[in-house]
């Protein structure tokens, strides 16, 4: 080895390398806790909703005029992955759903791109059409919500203390928005007799006009003298109902109290918005989201502290309950992974201290926080948080970063017993080992590339995996080649005895076995072909699975009544699933939405849209256990008790959102095609015992009451069905005349019939259409009445009418394996289906599959990057070939380890499986560099193949005993766990068969015959 040599360098400038190893703890100590704590690594939600409203329009005409202009505009969005729309009557909700390779900064350009563009064709949406309005913080996350519950107060007095609270509440550092849920906007009811007015011959839309003109905000100019300005202010505008009760008019040459004719009362609106409930009770609820790059942990502080000073102003009767906190689940997962990490770090120790003796040992611990405390700065840099996937890379890469200083202090330990210095034998690994290290290294980190670069939200979302793994292993390099011989010349002392002591039994096994594999060389390849072989047909035994479920406490309970139905009825159901929930010991607390799904608490939540047929409960069960208990019960309540909705029980999951488990979408341009084919679909489904509560996110149709206008005697008495419907929308649901300006609210003046003239269809018959001239005519002398269907809710994708069948599946069972199983059946339909019809699958096997394809895409850079560093330390093409076919032996322990545990192949399991590549070539490659030391020497192929392995035994076999045991701790948990044991199991046993497969192929390859008589090798 030429060029500097870091470790002699270190050796020459101790005071400065052992100045920089005092900094870099305290550095790394004070970045420890200025590191932002987080549940979930943050990723971009890549998608924009745009909204537009077109009141009066029936579904079709709103999907044709509306959905379909918007949709064609937003098909030209750059980095477009696929649009998804929601169109109901009036109301159309674009989904702009975005590649997962678009990066930040695309992002927000395709998101200026959307408005910039739906700006420009505005002006070609048909007259009358409300935005569109557009959300791109659809991906925010409010990790902590209250509820406050009243007793004794009225909605408006609960609601503003809520909004005062949440003024304080902005104030706190760190807190970047907080939304209100659940509050009901007051509306002043103005509301009319039909009979009484047509008596008094008033006309309703001259009074109307009337209020407007009063309360109106106009200038009244503003008068300049000499010395001052004076503005004219002229008084009318109404300040409370009262006002708009004792408003005077002029009818038939009588002045009337507007009182004495309407009933002016002060309400809430009608229907009501989406309502919040918690533990049973009507509530108001305020949901805090943290800026990006804070600490979760810090700001529940600071927020419960306020809460404090503000629950204790509060009046009796008030009280604020904690909902949702992510800080305590934040600070109960970063506990629980600083023990795994503690542990791991005290496993590795006690091998490095039972295999190296107590003076080695103590290099390798130190070692450990050594790199730490340089890993967290450069972590703070990289604006990597305390979180999920950093914690998990952090103990995997625990495992890892002790194997170079293992190498160091093993081989000073070696030329130490052969009689060099301190500081010769310090030197010496780096002469000999430092660049296969840096290699070794190197490629290892490589194998982590498919995660740092999968272009999806998966990958997304375990990028840290390969950031804090590549930080930790490249400054363990420079740990074991800087500070490592500093520490071995300051604590190693030379043994006792310069010759190797009789070697052990392990050893003497293990030499037999590497002879004997040697002698029959073509056999072991034969053998290690033939399992690995082996290990590739077993691949489709073991379950496959996109990312687990959360280990938190919380059950979503999701229910959807038919599409046509009302908020009260989704608010009864809401009310019975409460009661259910009050006397439940494993409940420890619930809160419901009625109307919407829950705000996003949790970054990988499926968000819904707000539907007045739906409610989703969120119930904290006091433990995990209990939360198993309570989704069995839960599950035969909602079956029992609501067989009308479509209900679901599921724990929260990990990873990207993807909602149903099983889905399957049909798609087409017939819509009732459409609905036949899904039907279909959704018997198939039926027929396997895994599937249950089959559903379709829109099928039923609703009734629609069609009033048919004979537009000739319209005319005739002297009316337009502009004119009709301003009538009929005034008298049903109200029309909003003026707004009341109450303190900062703006209180909509509402004119409608009184309740029992709205919602009969027999008064509707007999309503009094005001004519010009002051008479009124009965709406049945010139329309029809008659029921007809329609859909109350459309889905499309990507311009095409879709319909999603979905269905959960029973415990034990995972969606790929169901999917798998009915594949035959699907395939057969898809083969009867006319052109431009077609089935897709969805769901959790669709993300998965999009996700596995995005790292697959990766794995050549990953294998180019891996090949060129090894060409690069080897410079020899058989070497290459030895190390590349050693590599993928690592399969036979990985299907071994994950089938005799019964754990799946899921999508973090596969980044497991690739890293571990590089962990075996990492071995590989010093063991290769070793013979080739040994060969140096004069030595032939075969004694220096058996000498090789013989030096390399204890070191190759502690760093991989060390690695294994290291993940011992993250090995029972949800989300690591299959990733852990793959490792564990991959390792093992590619460890072995690199120490004697490898040996045998070198000799194989380099054709040399065993000598007699060869000398054994010493167990160095």
């Amino acid at each position: 080895m030429t060029g500097l040599n870091l470790s002699e360098w270190a050796l020459k400038h101790r005071s400065l390398v052992v100045y920089v190893m005092m900094v870099a703890v305290i550095t790394g100590a004070l970045a420890y806790f200025r590191l932002g704590r987080n549940e979930d690594p943050s990723f971009i939600i890549k998608t924009m909703v745009v909204q537009a409203a077109w009141p009066g329009a029936t579904a079709e005409e709103t999907m044709k005029q509306v959905t379909e202009r918007l949709e064609r505009q937003l098909q030209q969005t750059p980095h477009l992955d696929f649009l998804r729309s929601s169109t109901r009557a009036g109301l159309v909700t674009i989904f702009v759903n975005l590649e997962g390779s678009a990066n930040a900064r695309q992002v927000s350009d395709a998101w200026y791109e959307v408005r910039k563009s739906v700006g420009d064709m505005r002006h070609t949406l048909p007259s009358g059409v409300i935005g569109p309005g557009f959300n791109d913080d659809f991906g925010d996350t409010f990790g902590i919500v209250y509820g406050f519950t009243s007793d004794g107060f009225t909605q408006r007095e609960l609601r503003d203390r809520v909004e005062d609270i949440r003024s304080r509440l902005l104030r706190i550092p760190d807190v970047s928005k907080i939304e209100l849920m659940g509050a009901q906007d007051e509306v002043i009811f103005v509301e009319f007799p039909k009979q009484e007015l047509a008596t008094l011959g008033i006309d309703r839309t001259a009074l109307l006009a009337a209020l407007q003109a009063q309360n109106i905000v106009h200038p009244a100019g503003m008068i300049q003298t000499s010395k001052e300005s004076i503005s004219v202010r002229v008084s009318g505008s109404f300040q409370s109902e009262q006002d708009i009760a004792a408003v005077n008019f002029v009818a038939g040459g009588r002045t009337i109290r507007l009182s004495d004719i309407a009933q002016v009362r002060r309400g809430y609106v009608d229907p009501p918005q989406p309502m919040f409930r918690v533990n049973g009770q009507p509530a108001i609820g305020l949901a805090i989201a943290m800026r990006d790059g804070g600490d979760i942990l810090a700001l529940g502080r600071n927020i419960k502290k306020v809460m404090e000073q503000i629950t204790a102003d509060l009046p009796i009767g008030i009280e604020p309950s904690l909902v949702a906190d992510q800080a305590v689940v934040v600070e109960g997962a970063i506990g629980e992974f600083m023990t795994s990490l503690l542990q791991a770090i005290a496993i590795i120790m006690v091998v490095s201290f039972i295999s190296l003796g107590i003076r080695p040992g103590l290099i390798i611990a130190l070692a450990i926080p050594l790199t730490l405390a340089i890993v967290f700065p450069i972590m703070e840099m990289a604006r990597i948080d305390m979180q999920r996937i950093s914690l998990g890379a952090l103990i995997i890469a625990l495992a890892l970063l002790v194997d170079d200083a293992m190498t160091t202090t093993d081989a000073t330990l070696t030329r130490l017993a052969q009689g060099d210095s301190k500081v010769d034998a310090a030197t010496f690994a780096y002469r000999s080992h430092a660049f296969a290290m840096l290699a070794g290294t190197l490629v290892t980190i490589a194998g982590f590339i498919p995660v740092g670069f999968a272009a999806s939200s998966a990958g997304e979302y375990t990028f840290s995996l390969f950031a804090v793994v590549a930080i930790a292993l490249l400054v363990s390099w420079f740990v074991a080649v800087i500070f490592t011989p500093l520490l071995g010349v300051l604590i190693l002392v030379p043994p006792k005895q310069k010759n190797s002591a009789e070697p052990g039994r392990i050893f003497r096994l293990y030499r037999s076995c590497l002879t004997l594999a040697m002698r029959a060389k073509w056999l072991t390849i034969a053998v290690s072909l033939a399992l690995f072989v082996a290990s590739v047909l077993a691949l489709p035994l073991i379950p496959q699975q996109f990312f687990p479920s959360s280990d938190r406490p919380e059950l979503l309970v999701d229910l959807s009544l038919p599409q046509n139905a009302s908020i009260f009825a989704s608010e009864a159901a809401a009310k019975r699933l409460d009661a259910a929930l009050a006397g439940d010991p494993d409940v420890h607390h619930w809160s419901t939405n009625v109307g919407r799904g829950a705000i996003r608490f949790y970054l990988p939540l499926n968000a819904e849209l707000p539907n007045d047929f739906f409610t989703q409960a969120v119930v904290v069960a006091k433990d995990v256990a209990a939360r198993e208990r309570l989704h069995v019960k839960l599950e035969r309540l909602l079956a029992e008790e609501f067989p009308a909705a479509v209900a679901s029980v599921s724990p929260l999951g990990l990873g990207p959102p993807v909602g149903w488990p099983l889905q399957y979408r049909v798609s087409g341009p017939d819509v009732e095609q459409v609905r036949e084919f899904a039907l279909k679909v959704g018997q198939i489904l039926a027929s396997d015992p895994r599937t249950k509560s089959i559903n379709f996110d829109w099928m039923e149709p609703a009734r629609e009451l069609r009033i048919r206008v004979d537009q000739d005697e319209a005319r005739r008495l002297g009316l337009s069905s502009q004119a009709i419907s301003t009538v009929l929308n005034t008298v049903i649901s109200g029309a909003i005349v003026t707004q009341v300006r109450d303190d900062v609210y703006l209180v909509d003046v509402v004119a409608r019939a009184v309740d029992e003239q709205r919602i009969s269809l027999s008064n509707l018959r007999t309503l009094q259409v005001p004519l010009p001239g002051g008479r009124t005519v009965s709406l049945s002398q010139f329309a029809t009445f008659e029921f007809q269907q329609q859909n109350p809710l459309i889905w499309r994708r990507d311009r095409v009418p879709t319909l999603t069948v979905r269905a959960d599946i029973n415990g034990g069972s995972l969606p790929n394996s169901v999917v798998d199983a009915l594949s035959p059946a699907i395939e057969r339909l898809r083969k009867t289906l006319p052109a431009f019809y077609e089935v897709v699958v969805g769901g959790t096997v669709e993300e998965s599959r999009r996700s596995q394809a995005s790292v697959l895409a990766v794995v050549p850079m990953m294998l180019f990057v891996m090949f060129t560093v090894l060409m690069v330390q080897l410079q020899s093409f058989p070497r290459l070939l030895m190390v590349a076919s050693v590599a993928p032996l690592g399969m036979i322990g990985v299907v071994a380890a994950l089938l005799l545990s019964g754990r799946p192949m899921g999508f973090v399991t596969i980044l497991g499986v690739l890293a571990l590549l590089g962990m075996i070539c990492k071995n590989a490659v010093i063991l290769i560099g070793q013979i080739d030391a040994e060969r140096a020497q004069g030595k032939s192929p075969w004694e220096a193949a058996v000498d090789a392995s013989s030096s390399r035994f204890r070191p190759i076999m502690l760093t991989a005993v060390s690695t294994v045991l290291g993940m011992i701790p993250i090995a029972p948990t949800v989300f690591w766990g299959p990733m852990a044991v793959a490792i564990m199991g991959g390792l093992l046993v590619a460890t072995v068969l690199t120490l004697v497969l490898l040996p045998t192929m070198y000799v194989a390859c380099f054709g040399e015959k065993e000598r007699a008589g060869a000398p054994a090798a010493s167990p160095s």
